[in-house]
Parts: C-alpha cells; structure tokens; sequence
C-alpha cells in the first residue's frame, strides 16, 4: 500500500486562497451594508454592485480553496 504524503506547497498556496477568501467574506457583506444604508449617495449602485461581486469571490475562492486543500493531501502525482 503506497503511503501518501501532503505536498506543503501546495497545501500553503490553498491555505493562503483561503485566507484570501475570509477577507473577501468580511468585505462583502460590510460593504452590502454600507450601500444600502446610505441609498441617496451617488456611489450606491457602484459599491453595491462591488460588494456583490466581492460575495461571489469569496464563494468561489472557498471552493477553490478547499479544493487546492485536497489536492494537496490526496491528489497521487
């Protein structure tokens, strides 16, 4: 039975995409909140449509880094 061993580069890489996904997590939702609080200002629909996007980032970039994650541990080369 082959022993299987966890690539820590690889490993720090998803670590760090999801890193990046947390601040993208905290981000969105602040800047969501900021927009539609302050609906009379001229930058709501741009930082709405910002704060929207940066939601998206945050889902694909966890998916993206729990996957990079698994690769590391279990993907054979």
């Amino acid at each position: 039975m082959e022993e299987h061993k966890t690539d820590r580069d690889i490993l720090a890489k998803g670590l760090k995409i999801m890193g990046m996904s947390l601040g993208c997590m905290f981000l969105g939702p602040t800047l969501v909140y900021i927009a539609l609080t302050n609906q009379e200002k001229p930058l709501y629909i741009p930082i709405l449509i910002l704060a929207i996007l940066l939601c998206g980032l945050a889902i694909f970039l966890a998916f993206k880094g729990i996957n990079t994650v698994m690769d590391s541990m279990f993907k054979k080369k």
